[in-house]
C-alpha cells in the first residue's frame, strides 16, 4: 500500500484532498483528479464556513434559512417588507420552503403577513421591530464571524482569492 502521508512537494504535510487524490491517482491513473484540488478543497471549505457561519445564527435562535429571509428583509430598506415571491429569489429557495421559513419566523413575533394593497390575493412579508432589531444584532455579530474566518487569510490572499471566485462564479452564472 502507498504510504499517502508524505509531502507533496509543495512543502505542506497533505490534507484530505490530497489523501483522496493520492488513492485515485493509485487506482485510477487513467484518470485525471486535478479537479479534485479545487473542488474538493471549495466544497469542504464551504461545509466548514457553513458550520462556522450557523453557529452564530444559533446564537441569536435562527436557523440559515430564517437568518436569509431576515436579512432580505431588512436589506430592502424601511419599511422592511417583500412579497414572498421576491424573498425566495433573494434568498434562492422554493416558494414552498419560503412559506416554512415565514410561518416559523410569524410564529416567533419576528415578521407579520398581510395582504398586499395592490392585489388582494397576494401578500407582503414584513420585519416587526422585534425582527429588525434581532437581525440588525445577528447581522453584526455575523460580520465579525465572516471578518474572523476571512482573517485567516493575509489581506493580498483574500483580495486575490475574491477576484478569482468573482471571475470563476460570473463564467458560470451567464
Amino acid at each position: 500500500m502507498e504510504d499517502t502521508s508524505k509531502d507533496d512537494g509543495s512543502g505542506r504535510p497533505p490534507d484530505h484532498v490530497a489523501r483522496i487524490q493520492a488513492d485515485w491517482r493509485r487506482e485510477r491513473p487513467d484518470v485525471d483528479v486535478g479537479p479534485q484540488g479545487v473542488i474538493g478543497r471549495l466544497h469542504r471549505l464551504a461545509d466548514r464556513l457553513t458550520e462556522e457561519l450557523t453557529l452564530v445564527y444559533g446564537r441569536h435562535g435562527l436557523g440559515e434559512g430564517e437568518f436569509d429571509v431576515l436579512c432580505a428583509l431588512r436589506r430592502a430598506g424601511e419599511p422592511y417588507e417583500r412579497a414572498p415571491g421576491e424573498l425566495a429569489a433573494h434568498t434562492m429557495v422554493t416558494t414552498g420552503a419560503m412559506t416554512k421559513r415565514i410561518d416559523r419566523l410569524e410564529r416567533a413575533g419576528l415578521v407579520t403577513r398581510r395582504r398586499s394593497g395592490d392585489d388582494q390575493r397576494g401578500r407582503i412579508v414584513a420585519l416587526t421591530t422585534p425582527g429588525r432589531q434581532l437581525i440588525d444584532r445577528a447581522f453584526t455579530d455575523h460580520m465579525r464571524n465572516e471578518r474572523r474566518l476571512l482573517g485567516l487569510l493575509e489581506p493580498t490572499e483574500a483580495e486575490a482569492l475574491e477576484g478569482l471566485l468573482t471571475v470563476w462564479l460570473g463564467r458560470l452564472e451567464s
